[in-house]
């Protein structure tokens, strides 16, 4: 028997032991063989050394990429990285949908962030075992979620702002650490699902030039501002990756950003998981158009591995890593520098149980029936009715039940206003619209668009109705429906696997509709004819799909004529790639068409009406990560101004001549100037994107079956006039610490139903511990019963350096009952109170401090909701 000395490399010493044991046969060697690395009873860092070493060069640099090869002849299967769960189980299929980050973060309930990301790992686990099952493991069906978003929101103009838990440190911190803690759950042995930290470091836009910006940071703003949350819930939590931003940083990029990296992140945080870059930040490094600081594919690779980024995400450049074995060639790096990286990814493979028997692992038995499940359905809805904030209520609510309602705006009945981005296919979906009909019945709601979103973003398109479409038989005549032809991949100039006439096109498959399996790549061409029933200017909303008219392509308005045919032809493609999604694949087409007089029916409805009930905004369509759109207000994602829309700006102006009383629901990821409605109209509700069960919330709100209690996590300014530039990562004149100008609604605003008095506060300071005790009283004057986020801000007149004109500390969420009273007790650990230097450094504060207890920061409060207290500290 003759054994390459390639063979002897690659062999480990525990596994030639295993082997001893057995006439020693090459040839008989099976991938079935027990290694040691397979032994349940060793220590997961054993394990994950027997493996790595039994690898080749080349196949732990395959492991390094989101989609790593399998290693047949270790048992190693094949692993997509790639999974998302910012709130709820994302691009997978069906699944609970929960608000957006931004609105959980409203809610300021840390009990209730832990159910969520518990229900989110829950639903997850059912899914992936259920797509294992059928041996599907595609991209979004494994447990390494790159969730949750913890940068900072420190600029309303940020279109991705909406994935935050908003502008605050503190409360980004006590929001994530229970997510985080929800998703991987508190098994000593395994991990649930791995959560993962992003974007570090300094990360919140501009979208469009985030692959080339480098932005500066000064110490004190790196330690006060943009690391705390990320050093924070790494102290709490035992969380397992974190994720490298795009951009760099006092000259860097993230991902090879030595300072951030090593001497911070692992260093100071003692992180001791996986780092995973952004997807395609590592080619940022080479690409002339983005950060272009080296010449190579290999030294970019060399440079990010050595930093301490184990996992290249890669996107339209490919995998960056492939490189690294040039780069061992080269010296740039060594085998050992891949060995620390390869054995950190799979440590992670190993904790969630992936090399494991499936009923060893506590979580591999959470049945499907989960995802969707009444529980979580109730749970969202929970959800969605405390991230509700209520920004004005003139006396008008909660209304009565008995009033005749004009139902007006974009987002009424706009299922994409209640997702936001990043998030699955929704179970039970309910717009206002759906639930305010089915309150109040369909005679006493009149519901009107009355505007597009802006511009000509509509969104009360229509699919198209069957009876619009044709195609000619074999015999010449004309038929009803399309004729689809479907193939395996986007290959179109071979043959189709199968023909059918479809009716028209609105599809959503749970399954392939060529070979019935739950991953869905494939192609469809259609075509046939189209012929509309009227004569009018048509608005078309293609979703995955493109199609033609008389062999033209459309995109946008075109005027068809009354019982005209037009030849038309459509094709869609599904295969992998970050933004689309082959699991429950859908494609549609819908139309509108002019004149449609949106806003005379406006009008009319609100004349016929008793209330308005205006549902407007923006959505994600708009607003969101890196995208081509560039319309007034918004540039590539972004928002260049935060005014509502000026086409739904003039209908409420328009409305309000009528005089009947107006309730606004504003929907936003982030802040809006609403200046004018905040003048003139009755009562405004800030909804943010409240998940599926937004409809259904928000009448529960209207018509007062509870007391709202959220809380803005961001400042609503006025404009962004007196804001730095966008580009400006400075927080002078940012966030609620810093910002001098008058706001129209601060950080930690929102108003409730109940009159709450806060009567006093009494506090000690603790001579052993050095922690700051607090105790206030708080009384429920009204018949509602409530719940009151108390919250606890500092400032610090006395520091020799500028600090925050108010932070926070501490809040709680206190139930209270109608005409009762509770004392409150919260303690500021003294960790606390300290301040930061401008060289980054901690330092224990003296003197002069000013203790805020509040509903909010006692910023444009009532005298009674809130009390401040001098204390002096030693």
């Amino acid at each position: 028997m003759i054994i390459s000395k390639e063979n002897i490399l690659s062999v480990s010493v525990s596994s030639v032991l295993l082997m001893s044991c057995t006439p020693l046969n090459i040839e008989t060697q099976k991938p079935q063989a027990q290694f040691l690395f397979q032994n349940e009873g060793l220590s997961i860092e054993q394990r994950v050394d027997d493996l790595v070493a039994q690898m080749t060069l080349e196949e732990k640099v395959a492991q390094l990429f989101d989609k790593a090869k399998a290693i047949k002849r270790l048992n190693v299967p094949e692993y997509n990285w790639w999974n998302e769960s910012l709130h709820g189980v994302a691009r997978a299929g069906t699944a609970t949908v929960f608000p957006q980050a931004i609105g959980l973060a409203a809610t300021f309930d840390e009990d209730l962030l832990l159910r969520v990301g518990t229900a989110i790992s829950d639903e997850g686990r059912a899914k992936h075992h259920a797509f294992l099952a059928e041996n599907n493991r595609s991209m979004y069906t494994g447990l390494t979620y790159w969730s949750p978003n913890i940068n900072i929101f420190r600029d309303p103009r940020w279109g991705r702002g909406q994935e935050t838990y908003g502008e605050d440190p503190y409360l980004t911190t006590r929001i994530a650490v229970n997510f985080v803690n929800g998703l991987q759950g508190n098994n000593d042995k395994y991990l649930k699902s791995v959560a993962t930290l992003k974007h570090y470091a300094v990360h919140s836009g501009p979208e469009i030039s985030r692959h080339s910006d480098d932005y500066t940071a000064s110490p004190k703003d790196l330690a006060e501002t943009y690391l705390p949350a990320f050093k924070n819930v790494i102290k709490e939590t035992n969380v397992a990756s974190v994720m490298c931003a795009y951009n760099s940083i006092n000259g860097t990029p993230a991902c090879g950003n030595n300072e951030l990296i090593q001497n911070k992140l692992r260093g100071e945080f003692s992180f001791n998981g996986y780092i995973v870059s952004d997807c395609g930040a590592i080619a940022d490094f080479y690409d002339r158009n983005s950060h272009n600081i080296v010449a190579t594919e290999s030294e970019a690779a060399a440079m990010a591995l050595k930093t301490g980024t184990d996992l290249n995400c890669g996107d339209h450049h490919g995998n960056t890593y492939s490189y690294l074995t040039e780069a061992v060639k080269k010296g740039l790096i060594n085998e050992d520098d891949i060995n620390i990286a390869v054995k950190r990814l799979f440590k992670a493979r190993f904790k969630l149980g992936m090399f494991d028997k499936p009923e060893h692992v506590p979580f591999s038995n959470i049945p499907l029936s989960i995802v969707g499940s009444k529980k979580h359905l109730a749970l969202t809805q929970e959800a969605a009715e405390k991230s509700l904030v209520l920004l004005k209520n003139n006396k008008l609510l909660p209304l009565k039940g008995s009033e005749k309602i004009a139902l007006i705006g974009p987002n009424a009945d706009n299922q994409k206003a209640l997702l936001g981005n990043y998030h699955g296919t929704p179970v039970a979906p309910i717009t206002p619209k759906q639930a305010l009909e089915e309150r109040l019945g369909k005679s006493n709601v009149t519901y009107t668009a009355g505007t597009s979103l802006t511009g000509k973003i509509y969104t009360h398109y229509q699919t198209i109705p069957s009876q619009h479409f044709f195609h000619i038989d074999h015999s010449g005549k004309q038929q009803p429906g399309l004729i689809a032809e479907y193939y395996p991949d986007s290959h179109f100039e071979r043959q189709p696997v199968k023909r059918q006439i479809d009716d028209n096109l609105d599809f959503n498959w749970t399954r392939s509709p060529i070979n019935g399996s739950l991953e869905q790549e494939f192609g469809v061409k259609w075509h046939g004819q189209l012929k509309p029933t009227k004569t009018a200017k048509y608005h078309f909303k293609a979703k995955n799909l493109v199609f033609t008219l008389n062999g033209k392509m459309i995109n946008g308005e075109i005027d068809l004529d009354k019982n005209h045919t037009y030849d038309f032809t459509a094709q869609a493609t599904f295969k992998h790639f970050w933004h689309s999604n082959v699991i429950e694949t859908s494609a549609s087409l819908s139309w509108l068409s002019d004149p449609q007089n949106l806003s005379e029916n406006a009008i009319n409805a609100a004349k016929a009406s008793d209330i308005v009930v205006f549902i407007g905004g923006i959505s994600s369509n708009l607003e969101g990560e890196e995208m081509p759109l560039e319309l007034d207000g918004f540039s590539h994602g972004d928002r260049t101004h935060i005014n509502l829309p000026k086409n739904q700006l003039k209908l409420l102006k328009q409305l309000k001549e009528i005089g009947k009383p107006i309730v606004l629901v504003n929907m936003s990821g982030g802040a809006m100037a609403l200046n004018w409605e905040n003048e003139n109209l009755d009562a405004i509700v800030q909804a943010f994107y409240p998940g599926e069960a937004t409809g259904k919330a928000l009448t529960r709100l209207l018509y007062g079956d509870f007391s709202p209690s959220g809380k803005l996590p961001i400042t609503f300014y006025k404009s962004v006039d007196g804001l730095p530039d966008f580009t400006n990562y400075t927080m002078k004149n940012r966030t609620y610490k810093y910002y001098k100008g008058d706001v129209l609604y601060p950080f930690g605003y929102g108003l409730s139903y109940a009159e709450v008095q806060y009567k006093n506060t009494n506090y000690k300071l603790d001579p052993i511990s050095g922690n700051l005790e607090l105790n206030t009283t708080i009384t429920n004057l009204s018949n509602f019963e409530s719940t009151e986020v108390v919250q606890v801000y500092l400032n610090m007149p006395d520091a020799p350096i500028e600090t925050p004109q108010q932070q926070l500390v501490s809040f709680s969420r206190i139930k209270l009952m109608p005409n009762s009273t509770k004392t409150v007790e919260q303690i500021i650990p003294k960790e606390q109170l300290t301040y930061i230097n401008k060289q980054g450094k901690t330092l224990k504060y003296q003197g002069k401090l000013i203790v805020t207890v509040a509903a909010g920061q006692g910023i444009k409060t009532s005298e009674n909701k809130y009390i401040k207290t001098e204390i002096t500290l030693p």
